[in-house]
């Protein structure tokens, strides 16, 4: 591991840990980010971790630029992978339907599997949070397994139901509010990932671990899921 630190903005470092995205990668992520919470305290206005990298933005009025590189160098000296700080684990029941995921048929044909075993692969293991973004609360998941990767829908749908649970390469997600979006969907979850009441607002944060469990269609229903059909929000 060879750390960078480039320029984002006037009062924004990007600390480069990695190149390449891997699950390994985490528990160095981790460890970055508690020594630079330490290192820059109360001169720190936000850190956001992702796969490869962090970005620090600080407060430029406490620390000047040369300053700031001077503390991440310090907080990476002698780093370690924080093998205990692992987040917490979150279980999101997943009613897996083509009504509400229709390209849950087309994985099972591009990967020469029945659906119900692209069902059974992709609640069957347990993915790691590698970043927010895109949407509040929306959490990158990965890795699934290359069977059932699939590329990014060619054209976006204009509205994508909260609670969509969908694939796109090897990062799998479930939308946490309606809006558009380009991934292979393969069910629906009625768990409630973004909350303005909730510490944080998000229900999964970086260094989370996430496994899906298949529910049926009733108990989706009394977990309060809107089981309207993709199509009729289209």
């Amino acid at each position: 591991m060879k750390p960078r630190v480039e320029v984002v903005a006037i009062d924004c470092l990007m600390v480069r840990l990695f190149d390449e995205i891997a699950e390994t990668n985490m528990p160095w992520m981790l460890a970055a980010c508690a020594r630079l919470r330490e290192g820059f305290g109360a001169h720190l206005i936000d850190l956001v971790p992702s796969y490869t990298t962090l970005m620090v933005h600080y407060d430029l009025l406490a620390l000047s630029p040369a300053r700031a590189r001077e503390l991440i160098g310090q907080a990476l000296i002698e780093l370690k992978p924080d093998t205990q700080a692992g987040g917490q684990c979150h279980v999101l029941p997943v009613w897996y339907d083509s009504s509400v995921g229709p390209e849950l048929s087309l994985l099972a044909q591009r990967s020469g599997l029945a659906v119900e075993e692209v069902i059974r692969r992709h609640s069957g293991r347990e993915y790691q949070v590698f970043a927010l973004g895109f949407a509040p609360g929306f959490a990158f998941m990965g890795l699934v397994e290359e069977a059932l990767a699939a590329p990014r829908l060619n054209t976006p749908r204009k509205r994508v139901a909260a609670g969509s649970v969908g694939i796109a390469e090897r990062q799998t997600a479930a939308y946490p509010v309606e809006s558009p979006g380009g991934w292979n969907l393969i069910g629906r979850t009625p768990a409630k990932l973004f909350d303005r009441g909730r510490d944080g607002y998000s229900l999964m944060q970086p260094g989370d671990r996430v496994r899906f469990e298949a529910i049926g269609h009733a108990e989706f229903v009394n977990l309060g899921g809107d089981d309207t059909p993709l199509e009729v929000l289209a």
